[in-house]
């Protein structure tokens, strides 16, 4: 109880310190997964997708970032199990190290999982520094299954939405006609999707409680909403006889660049809503201990709302001054992309994190993205995919959970020789 009692402030404000940084690590390389296919697709430039996530990042960090949150705070360790002191340092070492391995990746432009890094780095410190009995072996094992079942989840999805958008538009007579008249739809279950899980779930803890039929009608009207703007925006699209002369569908693919606006944004919503839980969950648990001054219970209190918010400011700041990185390589190298593949593809992800959000899951969102991004491809054949890439990706996923976790250890061990 002296650690809390005598360097409290001291902690509070390296936690603070330590849960920025890894937020700025989530925002500098996993960003890139939201926004990556909308610049690939030359549907956004790097300027514009910046501002877009910057806005819509930190919307959904802010709105429903709170379920996912409880999942890295208090399901994966056993808190009754780990003293205060020690939960204080383990999860600042947790940050610590998640933070250090996504600047390291970050600088190399690898697309790692930041889900991974604090994952493996919270069962690093609790598995080694204290006891193997210390972490909840029973809940680590559904956050693992999701790693692998979401990518396929969302590459399914994608291929679906592919196929779909051949059968109705590029496969058809008139391709530009059939794309102003479905691409509206595919406006309305974008808005409504997103809507309708941020609001059931994700908004409980700013204070707004909806009952199920409360939260479909908001849903409907959101949806309905992004339709009429976004059939405003295409009527202003006209059908360019020289273009498709050169490529046969590039006034189709206009049509779908204004579609990819809207699903860049949902993406971007989606991210911030579950990653911002990589930064924030740790830093949440060690405010709660700090401010009960050394009880265990204070860290299942309630989810103060100026820590989500240093947690999107992080990854917003870490998107703006370092993001266009891997946004650069994300989008152009696993296939190529029009607008019409990278809306398959966004949607895919989109729907897949805001659902694992609403359940409290912490998925990999670069792995359901590129799940959705390989979803896409295959629809177009296994020749479409750059199997090199897909291949040193699964290589920096694979080695990601154990680089957090010797990180966090080797912290954990420094920080206890400091203060303890």
């Amino acid at each position: 109880m002296t650690l809390i009692a005598d360097y409290g402030l001291i902690l509070l404000m390296l936690a603070c310190l330590f849960g920025f940084f890894m937020a700025w690590g989530v925002g500098a390389n996993d960003v890139a997964n939201a926004m990556g296919t909308s610049v690939g697709s030359r549907a956004l430039t790097i300027k514009q997708a910046v501002l877009v996530a910057m806005v819509f990042e930190f919307a959904g960090a802010y709105l429903a970032g709170g379920e996912v949150t409880e999942t890295i705070k208090s399901g994966i360790v056993d808190a009754s199990m780990i003293s205060p002191d020690l939960m204080v340092l383990g999860m600042l070492s947790a940050l610590l190290a998640a933070g250090t391995w996504l600047l390291i990746a970050s600088v190399q432009g690898w697309p790692v999982s930041t889900t991974h890094s604090i994952v493996g780095a919270v069962i690093g410190f609790a598995a080694v520094g204290v006891s193997m009995d210390a972490v909840h072996w029973s809940k680590v094992g559904p956050i693992v299954a999701s790693w692998v079942v979401s990518p396929v989840l969302s590459g399914t999805i994608a291929f679906g939405l592919f196929v779909s958008v051949q059968k109705l538009i590029i496969n058809t007579d008139q391709p530009f006609l059939n794309a102003k008249r479905f691409v509206p739809l595919y406006m309305f279950a974008t808005g409504f999707m997103v809507t309708l899980l941020t609001v059931t779930k994700g908004l409980k803890h700013v204070g707004l409680d909806l009952s199920g039929g409360q939260g479909l009608m908001l849903a409907i009207g959101v949806g309905l909403l992004v339709m009429l703007l976004g059939i405003a925006l295409l009527s202003r699209i006209k059908l360019d006889v020289e273009a498709d002369k050169g490529f046969h569908y590039a006034s189709v693919e206009r049509v779908f660049a204004v579609l990819m606006i809207f699903t860049a944004c949902s993406m971007a919503f989606a991210h911030g809503s579950n990653d911002v839980a990589n930064a924030v969950g740790p830093l949440a648990a060690i405010v709660g201990v700090i401010q009960s001054g050394g009880e265990m219970a204070g860290a299942k209190s309630g989810l103060p709302g100026w820590v989500l918010l240093i947690g999107a400011l992080g990854i917003v700041i870490g998107l703006a001054t370092y993001g266009y990185k891997v946004i650069a390589t994300i989008g152009k190298q696993i296939t190529e992309l029009t607008p019409s593949r990278g809306f398959a593809a966004e949607l895919a992800t989109a729907t897949t994190v805001v659902s694992a959000s609403a359940i409290g899951l912490p998925v990999s969102t670069t792995q359901i993205l590129v799940g959705a991004v390989l979803g896409v491809g295959l629809a177009r054949g296994i020749g479409a995919l750059n199997l090199g890439v897909i291949g040193k990706i699964f290589m920096s996923w694979l080695i990601t959970l154990p680089v957090g976790a010797g990180l966090s250890v080797l912290f954990f061990v420094i920080l206890r020789a400091i203060f303890l």
